[in-house]
C-alpha cells in the first residue's frame, strides 16, 4: 500500500509511535510518505520506501497565527494525488484529522482518499475537552473513515467524553524487540540507576522523580538519569538542589536513541498524572528494566502489577520509592520482574504482533470506503 502519515514530529509519544509505525510498515514493503512541518525526530534521514514531504506555512501579516491546518490539508492533497496514495493515517485528532478531512474533500471525486485517525491520549483527555476545540474534535472523529486508540481505556474514554457511536479499534502501542533488548553494558561498580524519559510536561510529573530519588538514597546509594526536555526541567533542577540530590541527578536532554540508554538503567520511573498507554514503560520492559509507574489510564493494560512492574497512586512518591528500594535491594526480585517485563514485551507488544493489526485495519477501511463510494 501507499500510505501517508502525519504526526507531530517531536519527542511526544504520538510522534514516536507514528514514526516507528511508518518504519515498520516500510520494512514490510509498503510505501510510506510522511507529511509534516518538520522531519520526525526518530525518522532516519535515508530509509528505503520512506519519503518526507515538508509543509511550508507562509506567515502573511494578515494572519495573527500561521494557518498550518490549511497548509497541511493542501500538502496532503498534493502528495496524495502526485503519488497515488491509498489512504492517510493521521496521529492526534487536532489539527491532523481536520486537515485530512479537507484533503479528502478537495480530491473527491477524482481520487478516493480515506483516512484513519489514531487517538493517543491528550488529544482526548486535555485538548479535545477545551470548549473551543470540543465540537471540531468530535466532528473530526465522526468524519474519520477509521479510528484507532492506543488502549481500551482511551477507547472507552473517547466514547464517554464525545459520545462516539462508530466502531473504534484498539491497537496497542508496540516496541521492536530486536532493537530494544536487555544488552547490559560493562559498567559494573556504578551506583544503581533510575531513569525517567518524557517531554517534561506537567502531566508527566517529572518532579516526582526527584522526590522518589530523595527517599531512595536514604537507603540505597542510587542515582537518577532524566532523559528529555521541556517546561518542567527547570523546576526539576531547582528541586534537586533544594533536596540536596543534585549531584545524583544527570539531565541528559533529548536523546534520539533511547534503546541505547535504557539497558543502562535498573528501574524506570513513570509517575504521570495521565497516560493513555505508557510507551516509555514498554520500551523499558523490552530492555528488561522494571517500571515503577502510576495506576492511571491505560497503564494497567501494559503493566501487570507485581509481576512485570509496579503500579502506585499518582503523587504517592513514598510508595513509589518503596517499590524502587525493594527492586534495588533484592537481586532475586529484580531479576524475576526484569525477565517478566521482557517476556510481556515479546509476547504481547512486539511490533511483529501489532503491525499486522494495522495492516488488516487498513484493508478493512479501504474495503468499506470503496463499498460506500460505490467503487
Amino acid at each position: 500500500m501507499k500510505i501517508g502519515i502525519t504526526c507531530y514530529p517531536t519527542y511526544g509519544g504520538s510522534g514516536i509511535v507514528a514514526t516507528e509505525l511508518g518504519l515498520e510498515l516500510a520494512l514490510r514493503g509498503h510505501e510510506i510518505h510522511f507529511i509534516s512541518y518538520a522531519h520526525p525526530i526518530r525518522l532516519p534521514v535515508e530509509s528505503e520506501h520512506i519519503h518526507f514531504h515538508e509543509v511550508e506555512v507562509t506567515n502573511y501579516p494578515l494572519f495573527a497565527y500561521p494557518p498550518y491546518c490549511l497548509a497541511l490539508a493542501g500538502r496532503m492533497a498534493e502528495v496524495a494525488e502526485r503519488y497515488g496514495l491509498d489512504l492517510l493515517h493521521v496521529h492526534y485528532a487536532l489539527p491532523h484529522a481536520v486537515s485530512a478531512l479537507l484533503a479528502r474533500q478537495m480530491l473527491a471525486p477524482r481520487l478516493q482518499l480515506p483516512f484513519v485517525t489514531t487517538l493517543h491520549g491528550t488529544d482526548i483527555t486535555l485538548v479535545g475537552q477545551e470548549p473551543s476545540y470540543y465540537a471540531i474534535t468530535k466532528y473530526s472523529i465522526d468524519a474519520s473513515d477509521g479510528v484507532t486508540t492506543v488502549s481500551q481505556y482511551l477507547n472507552d474514554r473517547t466514547r464517554e467524553v464525545f459520545g462516539v457511536e462508530k466502531p473504534m479499534r484498539t491497537i496497542h502501542n508496540f516496541v521492536n524487540c530486536e532493537l530494544y533488548q536487555p544488552r547490559r553494558p560493562d559498567d559494573t561498580g556504578r551506583r544503581p540507576r533510575l531513569m525517567h524519559i518524557s517531554n517534561f510536561r506537567p502531566v508527566k510529573r517529572p518532579t516526582d522523580c526527584i522526590r522518589v530519588l530523595k527517599s531512595v538514597v536514604e537507603r540505597v546509594d542510587a542515582e537518577l538519569w532524566m532523559v528529555g526536555d521541556g517546561p518542567e526541567r527547570g523546576p526539576c533542577e531547582r528541586l534537586a538542589r533544594e533536596l540536596g540530590v543534585s549531584d545524583r541527578v544527570e539531565f541528559c536532554g533529548k536523546q534520539d536513541h533511547v534503546e541505547r540508554l535504557l539497558p543502562r538503567a535498573d528501574v524506570l520511573l513513570l509517575p504521570s498524572e495521565h497516560e493513555a498507554f505508557g510507551l516509555a514503560a514498554l520500551e523499558a520492559m523490552a530492555c528488561g528494566v522494571p517500571p515503577v509507574a502510576t495506576r492511571v489510564g491505560g497503564v494497567a493494560e501494559l503493566i501487570d502489577d507485581g509481576v512485570d512492574g509496579f503500579l502506585e497512586a499518582v503523587g504517592d512518591t513514598g510508595a513509589q520509592a518503596e517499590r524502587v528500594v525493594e527492586l534495588l535491594s533484592d537481586p532475586v526480585l529484580h531479576g524475576r520482574v526484569s525477565r517478566a517485563a521482557r517476556l510481556a514485551a515479546e509476547t504481547r507488544f512486539d511490533s511483529r504482533r501489532i503491525i499486522p493489526q494495522y495492516e488488516q485495519y487498513y484493508e478493512e477501511v479501504l474495503g468499506n470506503f470503496s463499498a460506500s463510494a460505490g467503487v
